[in-house]
């Protein structure tokens, strides 16, 4: 019988998260210095995240894309890292990246251009969603966040605006529109169609 290992219930900088390891393939977020497990997504959602990264494949370079394997260093009371589902990196944000041994955005290196998150069943993970990644995200300077919800039938894209976020909200046959990706071609139907 393996027993899970519980991670450290004291406060982590970005160091001790970054030396972390327990020893299984469990997934953690940093939240004002804690660790929160990440639980496996429903199938749909990573259908839906597989989705815009076809999508964006058209649009984008390749090595622009991540999906589900970059970790993002934001603004939290505490030192704060999530793990957005597809994260549009753009050229100086990849070339920070180059040669590093981990996949990490840290505070000192530029934002990724964009960050696409969809949003799991349960309010937890709504009101982590919609409001604090909302503002962490903002506060890191990402032009573009995208929350992609399959509950509600909806993409809400969040363009940055003299440091806050405007949102339009789009559903059913809606064409998304994005100002820092203005040639995708993508409703929402096409995106959050079973």
């Amino acid at each position: 019988m393996v027993l899970a290992t519980q991670p450290p219930t004291q406060i982590l900088t970005i160091e001790d998260y970054l030396a972390y390891d327990d020893g299984t393939d469990t997934r953690y977020e940093l939240v004002d210095g804690e660790l929160i497990d990440m639980p496996s997504e429903p199938l749909e959602n990573s259908d839906v995240a597989l989705r815009l990264l076809l999508e964006f494949a058209k649009v984008v370079p390749l090595t622009w894309l991540r999906y589900k394997d970059l970790e993002l260093q934001v603004s939290g009371r505490r030192v704060t890292v999530r793990l957005p589902d597809i994260t549009l990196l753009g050229e100086e944000c990849r070339a920070a990246l180059a040669g590093r041994t981990r996949g990490i955005i840290t505070q000192d290196m530029p934002p990724p251009l964009a960050v696409i998150e969809v949003v799991s069943p349960g309010r937890a993970n709504v009101i982590r969603d919609y409001r604090y990644k909302r503002s962490e995200y903002a506060a890191r300077g990402i032009a573009e966040y995208w929350i992609v919800d399959p509950q509600e039938q909806k993409i809400t894209v969040l363009t940055l605006v003299d440091g806050l976020y405007e949102e339009a909200v789009y559903r059913g046959d809606d064409r998304v529109s994005s100002t820092v990706f203005p040639s995708i071609q993508i409703t929402v139907s096409d995106i959050l169609s079973t």
